[in-house]
């Protein structure tokens, strides 16, 4: 009797352009055939000409791992539309005020949906390509008053391209372990209905979401992520090494060199082994 065919599933790397340790770590990955996909964020300090060139080659390198976008509505990046508002001092809202924002119903749609399009030609103008799908950093995407433009924006900008819900599919007994998975479920429940009314495709299963402040084991983390992941399923992560830009940017340091470490080594490729899972589209 045979055995059954591996589940195929994307391992997509956030934050492509956030610093130049970020990026060199997910290059590094996507050479090694441990990743097969990574999310731009063209408002970030660090998507030069040099780093774009330098993704392309690693992407030659392995055909099996798709480049996304990764839109970035929030603080501390700027926008790239001139009359973009709500501003504080001159950036995106933080996570929290643009969460509540969106559930206060205080976001002006016609702004994000200007905004998200021109992060969207921006991509186009670096790469020569559309992006393959379309993501959000912090799940922006999700939130209410966001999702709407945001689909819209895709479906006029990039039409191809699938775009990524942050929910889990297990029932609600088995996501009662992180109050932020919950919320994403919460969230993502409503924008799969927005996408699918819009025939925008999404990924059928998503798993990464955890408190990185308590600096958890990821070989454990990637365990459980893997279990009942479906075929075509989804994990985010966000590998990288630590540097000066990262520190000033982001509070998610160190844990992407633990992340880092865990992708590179031999444990992972037994785990995908374990699990009969493999990256590919």
């Amino acid at each position: 009797m045979s055995s059954a065919a591996p589940r195929r599933i994307t391992l997509c790397a956030d934050d492509y352009g956030m610093s130049p340790g970020v990026n060199r770590g997910i290059r590094e990955l996507i050479a090694r055939k441990r990743l097969n996909a990574t999310s731009v964020m063209v408002v970030g300090s660090a998507i030069t000409r040099d780093d774009v060139s330098a993704l392309q080659g690693v992407l030659a390198m392995n055909r099996d791992c798709a480049i996304g976008l990764h839109v970035t509505l929030t603080a501390p990046f700027h926008p790239l539309t001139m009359h973009y508002r709500p501003l504080l001092d001159g950036l995106f809202l933080p996570l929290g005020k643009m969460l509540r924002a969106g559930a206060l119903r205080r976001l002006d749609a016609e702004m994000i949906q200007a905004e998200v399009s021109a992060q969207i030609a921006k991509f186009i103008a670096l790469f020569g390509q559309a992006p393959a799908y379309v993501d959000g950093h912090q799940h922006v995407q999700t939130f209410p008053q966001v999702r709407d433009p945001f689909l819209r924006a895709v479906k006029a900008g990039a039409p191809e391209a699938w775009v990524r819900q942050s929910g889990r599919i297990h029932p609600l007994s088995k996501r009662l372990d992180s109050p932020k998975a919950l919320l994403l479920d919460t969230l993502s429940a409503t924008f799969r209905k927005r996408a699918a009314k819009l025939g925008v495709a999404f990924n059928p299963g998503f798993a990464g979401a955890y408190d990185f402040t308590k600096a958890p084991d990821f070989g454990e983390l990637m365990t459980r992520f893997l279990d009942d992941l479906p075929d075509g399923g989804l994990v985010m992560c966000h590998p990288g090494y630590v540097d000066d830009v990262l520190v000033d940017l982001d509070p998610f340091t160190d844990q992407r060199e633990r992340e880092y470490a865990y992708l590179a080594s031999d444990d992972f490729v037994r785990l995908l082994d374990e699990k009969k899972v493999t990256l590919g589209r």
